[in-house]
């Protein structure tokens, strides 16, 4: 690897410890220790890209995912073909039979019994089998390890998070950040690391916006709390609760106009690159996601079986850009009558999900 500090190519012997042996300085991340394409040089140009050179604030979250190197998610399969057991159990059996057939006789049939035996243990070896799987998934590097590169070796060496980035989890907003004092829409946001992404850029303020931060079930209720009929921005996950919460929020809330500015289900799902997990609880009726949602055949289909791609791994410029347009159009749209409120799906995936220098699968 080379030396962030130096730019010296280094052997593994020359890099005990995280120390270069040549500017002796210290650096944070080892590939060989902390993984396929985990070392300084590849992190900073991440956070340069999704800072959109220093412009954002991003969260830990949202680097976890734009760093990642590879990432994965499969469906339920259930167990296809005869279990070997059975199968060679079965194939021996008839084997023996031939073999006792064989030997009381002679001539053709003896031959015939031989290649019988042969014929049957061949069909057995190559009769396929495929065990049960359950559905899952995984990013490499996984979260948490990923957390403790960044807040453990990386502060080490640094003294800091890199320059740009916030540790979503501790984030506090700062006592004197101003508010809108006449807000004209409210975004309300289903992802604690992009509520956090939005309060550490002052996007409340800039947009004259309130922001209300809930999990998809008590998003209504979180609504319910903010008086007045302020036209609402919805950002969630593409989710089977994320893609039924706009149309629910409508029919709860006949009087406000919901602009629904979430991840659009058939962009991710369709988009090679993009991050796609699985989720622990059963997923939504794909018929009630087509009825109430509007959701294609695939779609629901999609969501039912617990997948969804998080909001967060969207590239933290195209988020604000969605956001900026899409409380414009809520605050346009105002005049218009609340049922009418087209749903504006229109966030899109970039062409390249990860970074230059490691795989994204």
């Amino acid at each position: 690897m080379i030396c962030p500090n130096c730019s010296t190519e280094l052997k593994r012997t020359e890099r005990t410890g995280q120390v270069c042996s040549h500017c002796h300085r210290r650096f944070a991340l080892d590939p060989k220790r902390h993984g396929l394409g985990m070392h300084d040089l590849r992190i900073r140009r991440c956070v340069e890209s999704i800072t959109d050179g220093g412009r954002l604030q991003v969260t830990v979250t949202q680097l976890w995912y734009h760093s990642r190197t590879r990432s994965s998610a499969w469906s339920a399969r259930e167990a296809r073909g005869i279990r070997p057991g059975i199968r060679w159990t079965a194939a021996w059996a008839v084997c023996a039979a031939l073999l006792v057939c064989g030997a009381r006789t002679t001539g053709a049939l003896t031959a015939l019994a031989w290649g019988g035996i042969v014929a049957v243990l061949l069909v057995a070896g190559r009769i396929p089998y495929e065990s049960a799987l359950r559905a899952g998934w995984w990013i490499s590097p996984a979260e948490e390890p990923f957390r403790q590169m960044m807040t453990g070796a990386w502060k080490q060496a640094y003294g800091a998070l890199p320059v740009g980035v916030v540790n979503d989890e501790r984030f506090t907003p700062r006592p004197t950040r101003p508010q809108p004092t006449s807000p004209k829409a409210v975004l309300l946001c289903t992802d604690r690391a992009v509520a956090v992404f939005l309060r550490a850029n002052d996007f409340p303020l800039r947009l004259g916006a309130v922001l209300v931060e809930a999990e998809p079930e008590s998003a209504h209720d979180a609504l319910v709390k903010v008086p007045g009929t302020l036209p609402v921005v919805l950002l969630h996950d593409a989710s089977a609760l994320g893609a039924l919460l706009a149309p629910l929020l409508r029919i709860a809330h006949p009087e406000r106009t919901v602009v629904d500015a979430g991840l659009p289900v058939t962009v991710v799902r369709r988009r090679k690159g993009a991050v796609h997990r699985i989720s622990p609880v059963p997923g939504v009726d794909a018929e009630q996601l087509r009825a109430v949602a509007g959701l294609s055949e695939e779609d629901a289909v999609w969501l039912a079986e617990g997948f969804w791609s998080p909001i967060a791994a969207v590239p933290p410029p195209l988020l604000a850009t969605v956001v900026e347009e899409a409380v414009e159009r809520a605050v346009a749209s105002t005049g218009a009558r609340p049922d009418s409120a087209p749903a504006y799906g229109f966030l899109t995936w970039p062409d390249t999900p990860g970074t230059k220098g490691a795989p994204t699968t």
